[in-house]
């Protein structure tokens, strides 16, 4: 590890943390129906989009209505993403000639990009056409991320309000997150890529002739715009194959820098919006301190692990400061690609700038800790709040039960229906996980997809079944997923780890809504303050240790081991 890895670290969390309060300020005014500055600019904009849709704005909705609008609109977009993967052929904008994407892997990729996990069983620059990128894949990038930050909304209400029997308007809430937050920003984050180098055009692939004389086609097209909400919006799906280590899709340490803070801004911002919002901002405070808390103790663990390397190479002359550079781009380093790595999944999005099936074994243990605990540090835009909240409903919980009085948080009362709700929520995804995981190493054919054996083999299936199903959408690599088997079963685990998790949510946000606050008493335990953070840092990590420690001692922690003993597979 050197000076330069954590002044680097310690910039990115700086930078991060100044975007909090201007961007939090302003989505509070927001999804509050104040005015904002964008207001004149977008306000007639949305007008529109309201009268051609025959959507009342201010008709608010009780959370099952709201749960029914937000499945069919998703229900939608799964449909007709599948039908432009399966048209692709005989459709325009496609001047490589590609022909229908194969049913299973349509199935995957739509769903994949509806429930904003974007895993990617295929290489973009050789199976989707330009048409099927813009007006399919990016799309989805905008409309999942914004259902994600409105259903974050919705919790909140749930919280701040009083008696109420409804939680707001998804049509108006998906349509405010698109418009004057995700579009502007990722509008200007297209343009600064461009100026970078990232290109942004209609044009054939380019055919180059190497200095060896070989013939090389270079990809190209459309990518700086959906190179901006792919981060934005914590989705991770590029149109490039090899993702942000392609120079097209991240070519300077600028843009570098601005993928990384824009994967964090909003779902950082959000914890600010819950504070203005339940009128105590340092409860917002506390929730962002236990995501830092855990987010601060991933990213030092993954530098200092590919920081020490793999003994077994320096016994045989590796220069032992140089770190673990297998499958690192050379222009990132160790410390930015721990970085990443863990930004990405500690933030639902799948981008990745390093091979994670290369990572050391205790560093790439940290991704999938960090998308074990339900992604709840900073996590999906949206998705990482409510995630975190459902948390805090659990640890309030627990702490009443150990003073022996009814659980509060912020006045409102947290009794049997919120938690059967939230531990069905928080339920989810480890069932998800673990049975598809369980079937997968038992069966042949499955088993037949992994590149490594032994150790290192569970673990990229592990890491595949984690990832879809904590919507992430990285990969570990070395897993050949393209088939029918994974294919369907990633795709399930994905709806399983999106709406199974929501649904109960929307039913918490509703019950919260219809309480009465109660005024705090003597008894009342403090949620904005240093003791509450330790409370939900351990609630977290002891619900992931507990779930998924066999798991990661039959991957990760067994492999370390071995590394050590100098036992090969």
């Amino acid at each position: 590890m050197t000076f330069n890895g954590w002044l680097q670290i310690l910039i990115f969390c700086a930078l991060v943390l100044v975007c909090v309060r201007p961007l939090g300020g302003f989505m509070a005014r927001l999804f509050s129906g104040e005015r904002t500055f964008l207001t004149p600019v977008f306000g007639p904009v949305e007008r529109v989009f309201y009268s051609l849709s025959g959507v009342r704005p201010n008709a608010e909705q009780h959370w099952s209505v709201y749960a029914i609008a937000m499945l069919a609109f998703n229900l939608a977009g799964f449909l007709l993403l599948y039908l432009l993967q399966r048209l692709q052929g005989g459709l325009p904008l496609n001047p490589q000639g590609f022909g229908a994407v194969p049913t299973d892997l349509s199935f995957n990729t739509a769903i994949s990009f509806v429930t904003n996990t974007n895993w990617q069983n295929y290489g973009g620059e050789t199976t989707m056409s330009y048409l099927v990128q813009m007006t399919g894949l990016t799309v989805q990038n905008f409309v999942s991320s914004a259902t994600g930050i409105a259903l974050a909304v919705v919790l909140i209400r749930g919280f701040a309000r009083k008696s109420m029997r409804t939680v707001g308007n998804f049509w108006t809430d998906m349509t405010r997150a698109t418009l004057y937050v995700l579009l502007p920003i990722a509008f200007i984050m297209a343009l600064v890529f461009v100026w970078q180098g990232t290109p942004q055009n209609f044009d054939a692939y380019a055919t180059a002739t190497t200095l060896e004389g070989v013939q090389q086609t270079i990809a190209q097209g459309p990518i700086a715009s959906q190179e901006a909400i792919k981060m934005l919006g914590t989705n991770g799906g590029g149109p490039l194959n090899v993702n942000s280590a392609h120079p097209y899709e991240n070519p300077t340490p600028l843009t570098n820098l601005i993928q990384m803070i824009s994967i964090f801004a909003i779902g950082a911002a959000l914890t600010n919006v819950f504070g203005r919002m339940v009128g105590d901002e340092r409860q917002g405070w506390a929730i962002l301190g236990a995501m830092g808390v855990l987010f601060i103790a991933g990213v030092a663990f993954c530098y200092w692990a590919e920081a020490y390397g793999n003994p077994l190479l320096t016994q045989l002359g590796v220069d032992p400061t140089a770190g673990n550079m297998e499958g690192k781009e050379v222009r990132f380093g160790v410390a930015l690609s721990a970085l990443f790595a863990v930004i990405t999944t500690a933030a639902s999005c799948g981008a990745v700038i390093a091979m994670h099936d290369a990572l050391t074994p205790l560093g790439g243990m940290i991704p999938l800790i960090n998308m074990q605990l339900g992604e709840v540090i900073i996590g999906g835009v949206g998705a990482g709040l409510y995630g975190m909240l459902l948390m805090a409903i659990i640890a309030v919980f627990v702490a009443g039960l150990m003073v022996g009085r009814t659980p509060e948080y912020l006045g409102k009362k947290i009794e049997a229906r919120e938690v059967k709700m939230t531990m069905l929520a928080v339920l989810c995804s480890p069932f998800a996980i673990l049975l598809f995981t369980a079937i997968a190493t038992v069966l042949p054919s499955a088993v037949a997809s992994i590149a490594n054996p032994g150790p290192h083999g569970f673990s990229e299936i592990l890491y595949a079944y984690t990832s879809a199903a904590a919507n992430n959408g990285s990969a570990f690599g070395g897993l050949t997923g393209n088939t029918p088997f994974y294919n369907l079963t990633l795709g399930i685990a994905m709806f399983i780890g999106r709406f199974f998790l929501i649904v109960p949510m929307l039913a918490v946000a509703g019950s919260l809504a219809a309480k009465t606050t109660l005024p705090p008493s003597a008894g009342t335990f403090p949620t904005n303050n240093g003791l509450f953070v330790g409370l939900l840092v351990g609630v977290v990590l002891i619900v992931g240790g507990l779930t998924f420690l066999p798991s990661l001692a039959l991957g990760p922690v067994v492999e370390h081991f071995a590394m050590l003993s100098g036992t090969t597979f």
